[in-house]
């Protein structure tokens, strides 16, 4: 009940049904049928009803002269109730008796299988409306779930969604106006990708000139202020190198897919920090090595840099779990912390571009899995 096209042919059909009840009680209201039949009897027996006086066989062959040609069951009844004649049968207690001027009744009940008729050939037309409405209604839902679902796919990141447009209605235009505004949002991003790109690409120019004027400072220099100056180039060039990553990661490229044994990877970066334990099982996935590589070493230096150790790392079937010692997190900022450049409320000191996990998200994302935070850093891979 909750789909368009069931609401619309559902209220084409209650349309029909609601006009032919409301046929039927202005047709009953006006006199009907078997009132009218009624009132056509009364006239033609004042006309051709011999008087009451007359004997049976007259009255009985005028009976069947006022009820010839017409189906139903006819009877001619004295005052007192007695039956004078009758035709077809007994009317029984429900037919219409009509009283004459003498005291005489006739009492007269129509054959319905006229009305049955009538309503079978009603029944019929709303069958045959039904069944030509219903293509008609779904062709129609059916565009507008179409636009639906190329709405939710431009939502998703899908920058690419268009919609076919038919016809030259409402949803047509409106279909038309959805490419129209899919094409420009396209195009905006994508030169906002360019542009990010290209300013990174161009940064790592000045970046390795400033290096190498560090490197031929005089040995002189206050070895306080040099430091400081590696270690900001150090930060701006790790900045750069995850801003490139992110770049590449949303124009969506086609992953390198080869079998990895997540496992004998998580071992290799679990050894350059130390205070870290692995466990787990060989967990066998189809993906890029580089960029699960990149994964795991951003869950691992957000837990060292954010955290606190002894830091743990759990493999089980296809989900790996980072834990660190630091503080629990609220629940409030869990979604927040794979937002680009989130820092937590009370970090302003902490280091780091805030990439990292918004990065390993994306990794997640492009391996048809996802990256989550539930008392640790939890990555899901089909």
């Amino acid at each position: 009940m909750r789909r368009l096209y069931v609401k619309l042919y559902l209220a084409l059909l209650a349309s029909l049904a609601v006009f032919a009840v409301a046929a039927a009680v202005l047709w009953h209201a006006s006199g009907g049928w078997e009132q009218r039949q009624g009132a056509v009897f009364a006239q033609l027996a004042a006309n051709i009803l011999p008087p009451a006086s007359a004997g049976a066989a007259e009255q009985q062959a005028a009976l069947e002269k006022v009820a010839a040609g017409i189906p139903g069951r006819f009877a001619l009844l004295a005052p007192d109730g007695g039956r004078l004649a009758m035709v077809g049968g007994d009317p029984g207690p429900r037919a219409h008796r009509l009283k004459l001027a003498d005291g005489r009744v006739l009492a007269a009940r129509p054959d319905r299988r006229g009305l049955v008729g009538g309503l079978a050939a009603l029944a019929l037309i709303l069958v045959a409306v039904g069944a030509g409405a219903y293509p008609v209604v779904r062709r129609l839902t059916r565009r507008i779930e179409h636009l639906q679902a190329a709405v939710e796919s431009l939502g998703a990141g899908q920058l690419s969604a268009r919609v076919e447009v038919k016809g030259r209605d409402e949803v047509a235009r409106l279909a038309g106006s959805f490419n129209a505004a899919a094409a420009r949002i396209e195009a905006l991003v994508g030169a906002h990708k360019s542009l990010l790109a290209n300013a990174s690409h161009e940064l790592r120019t000045p970046l390795a000139r400033i290096r190498m004027a560090v490197e031929l400072m005089k040995a002189d220099a206050d070895p306080k202020r040099k430091a400081d100056l590696q270690r900001d180039m150090a930060e701006l060039d790790a900045l750069i190198d995850e801003l490139l990553l992110a770049t590449r990661l949303d124009a969506a490229p086609p992953l390198a897919r080869e079998e990895v044994d997540l496992l004998g990877l998580a071992a290799e970066e679990c050894a350059r920090y130390e205070g870290v334990t692995l466990e787990g099982d060989h967990v066998k996935v189809q993906g890029d090595p580089r960029l699960l590589r990149r994964m795991l070493r951003n869950l691992l230096e957000n837990a060292f840099r954010h955290g606190r150790p002894p830091v743990s790392v759990f493999l089980s079937k296809n989900r790996l779990t980072v834990r660190d010692a630091g503080a629990p997190i609220p629940q409030a900022e869990w979604e927040k912390l794979f937002e680009p450049f989130y820092r937590r409320p009370g970090a302003a000191g902490a280091t780091g571009a805030g990439l990292g996990l918004s990065i390993v998200r994306q990794i997640a994302r492009q391996h048809g899995g996802e990256a989550r935070y539930e008392d640790g850093f939890i990555v899901d891979l089909p």
